[in-house]
């Protein structure tokens, strides 16, 4: 695996774990989560397992979806990688990981 495809993965992983957080703090399933933000019924659960990495519309559907403002989802993947949030949003918009989000 590639150093870029390793960090693309990181970015997903984290985020995975920020909406895997804010569904269960709103006591949403992953079926509700679907019918709010207008997905697939696999999608969640692959964004959750970091086995996919969201468009900005699907960041924005999921927001919605889960009642909170599209940057909070950005920032908390942010915190996970331990990056700005200014590399983050940039990195779920063009699907790769911002620089330095691979280190441990």
């Amino acid at each position: 695996m590639s150093v870029k495809s390793s960090e693309r993965q990181r970015v997903a992983q984290a985020f995975g774990a920020v909406l895997r957080s804010a569904r269960q703090q709103r006591g949403l399933s992953q079926e509700a989560l679907c019918e709010g933000a207008d997905l697939d019924r696999t999608y969640p659960s692959l964004l959750e397992r970091g086995l996919r990495t969201p468009s900005l519309a699907v960041v924005l559907d999921i927001a919605h979806a889960l009642g909170v403002n599209p940057t909070q989802l950005v920032s908390d993947t942010a915190h996970d990688c331990g990056r700005r949030d200014d590399d983050a949003a940039i990195a779920l918009t063009l699907g790769v990981a911002p620089v330095g989000c691979e280190r441990g």
